[in-house]
């Protein structure tokens, strides 16, 4: 079942502080040499996320992450381990040590693998859903993914949603409207006032939030979830937000003007949560400060078994893909 109410936004917002917490320590293994490959955060991005994440069933729906979606996988049940496995290259993860960041996921538990390519989780969202009613198990189910406003110039965003359409299919796609595809600002990108505006010429439905208001994403991106679960069709969720980083660690977002960081989507959706679950007597600032330790805890302990552990083997490595392996055997 669906999560909703209290127990949603708690999940929603342990999503994002441990997400927090896991980020900020890639971020400093990245600055100190022990990641390999780019680091990408999700900063300023997690309410929009994990408000996604945690309205989907593991086990029963379909997630296909981006590159800022820690807070995502992690309130759709994806263990700091992986995370942890994934980006030190341990040969115990779940994409066995070859990739090194943010290129895993487990198929046979719904999570896609995320692809760099822009727009392409949105068709392979579809197309797995449109699987999943060929073999009569639709029923009940969503398929999501997250992309940036860039993707949405890109054809596989366009063939992908309009096949959702036509199909009727229960896909729910978040835009994340962080003002600048990598640095290109988004008024080089699109002519039209909002993004929203094109939900209606793909015939989905439409929904608009301020992705930094916590409660607002809860409200409207758990209702875009329920309303493809019972039979709504597709939904598109534009959230306006900014990153509060570079587009990876590799990049300093000088592009960013500073009246655009002094803006109202400048603001840290964290704390803005941090200040409505205290306000609306959800949870006290003593439990938030105890949650908060509780994380670091987490990834502290998921970092440091990760490093212990065995990487790759050349020489005894099968290289045979994660899912060809679970095919061969039988396990999907």
């Amino acid at each position: 079942m669906q999560r909703s109410g209290r127990d949603y936004v708690q999940a929603m917002y342990h999503a994002m502080v441990r997400a927090r917490a896991m980020e900020n320590k890639l971020s400093s293994l990245y600055k100190a040499g022990k990641i390999v490959g780019g680091v990408y955060l999700g900063k300023g991005q997690e309410a929009v996320s994990a408000a996604v994440g945690t309205a989907l069933i593991p086990g029963r729906d379909i997630f296909a992450p981006l590159i800022r979606d820690q807070a995502g996988r992690t309130g759709f049940g994806e263990d700091l381990l992986d995370c942890a496995r994934a980006y030190l290259g341990s040969a115990l993860g779940p994409m066995r040590g070859r990739d090194g960041n943010i290129h895993r996921g487990r198929p046979a538990e719904g999570m896609f693998a995320m692809i760099s390519h822009l727009g392409s989780a949105v068709a392979a969202v579809t197309g797995g859903l449109l699987a999943r009613r060929l073999q009569g198990r639709l029923a009940g189910v969503v398929g999501a993914t997250c992309v940036g406003d860039g993707a949405t110039s890109t054809g596989a965003f366009h063939e992908g949603l309009n096949a959702a359409a036509v199909e009727k299919l229960p896909l729910v796609v978040i835009v994340a409207d962080n003002q600048f595809a990598y640095s290109t600002p988004v008024s080089r990108q699109y002519a039209c006032e909002n993004l929203i505006d094109r939900a209606k010429g793909y015939g989905v439905k439409g929904h608009s939030v301020d992705g930094t208001d916590f409660m607002a994403c809860a409200a409207v991106i758990g209702d875009a979830v329920r309303d493809a679960r019972e039979g709504g069709g597709p939904q598109m969720v534009v959230a306006r937000l900014l990153r509060l980083c570079g587009h990876g660690e590799h990049d300093d977002a000088f592009y960013v003007p500073d009246v655009v960081k002094a803006g109202m989507y400048g603001r840290d959706c964290l704390d803005v949560a941090e200040e409505q679950l205290v306000e609306y007597g959800i949870m006290t600032e003593e439990e938030i400060s105890a949650f908060r330790v509780q994380a670091a805890e987490e990834v502290q302990a998921a970092v440091a078994k990760a490093q212990q552990e065995p990487v790759p083997d050349p020489y005894t490595e099968e290289w045979q893909a994660f899912a060809s392996k679970q095919l061969t055997e039988g396990l999907v």
